[in-house]
């Protein structure tokens, strides 16, 4: 049977539209729509207000909902208010047998602004999040290459521009290899989004 996380479908608060995540409607997990409608909508506001960048929105929610299907099915809590940090501990701990540090680092984090979010929000009284260290991470290398200039040179001269599709994707990845943008960044750009500053 598939890892799914437990959840209910969600419903608009006051009218608004649903928060959608990874394109799809989010719902809110059975832990968290137990503690009742305002709980509900407090789960699903963390998401909509306090989160701009919407991969990093659909990583914070799956890392969220996994969680809290986590403690239903393995730590059997019910309700909201009896997580602890050992619950936490015991998650983190278990998370880094199957992924790497910065991705259990990231879950932690996930976990602990949402629970910061139900706190102000008077839904928990405490944060249980709050003491858990996560792994330690140093990165004093990063693994992705960087292109030499050169290299880069290279590449852009490489690809022809005596059609439409050649001139864009050579403006698609000169713009990638300059800036170090992402490429669902630079596919998001417009014209008015490139200006010159100085003499760059």
């Amino acid at each position: 049977m598939p890892d799914r996380p437990a959840t209910k479908d969600a419903t608009p608060a006051n009218g608004q539209p649903p928060v959608r995540i990874e394109g799809h409607r989010a719902a809110v997990p059975h832990l968290v729509a137990r503690a009742g409608d305002s709980a509900g909508r407090r789960f699903l506001e963390f998401f909509a207000a306090t989160i701009r960048n919407k991969n990093t929105r659909a990583a914070y929610y799956r890392a969220v909902v996994r969680f809290f299907d986590w403690c239903e099915r393995v730590a059997h809590i019910h309700d909201l208010g009896d997580i602890e940090p050992l619950h936490v501990a015991a998650y983190v701990e278990t998370l880094g047998k199957v992924y790497e540090k910065p991705t259990v680092k990231q879950h932690l984090a996930a976990i602990r602004m949402c629970f910061d979010w139900l706190v102000t929000g008077q839904i928990v009284a405490v944060n249980p999040a709050h003491a858990v260290r996560g792994p330690k991470h140093v990165v004093k290398r990063g693994k992705t290459p960087v292109l030499t200039a050169e290299q880069a040179r290279l590449l852009l001269e490489s690809i022809p521009t005596d059609t439409l599709v050649g001139l864009r994707d050579r403006a698609l990845i000169g713009v990638m290899c300059y800036a170090f943008a992402r490429v669902g960044a630079v596919v998001a750009m417009r014209v008015e989004d490139y200006y010159p500053q100085g003499k760059r």
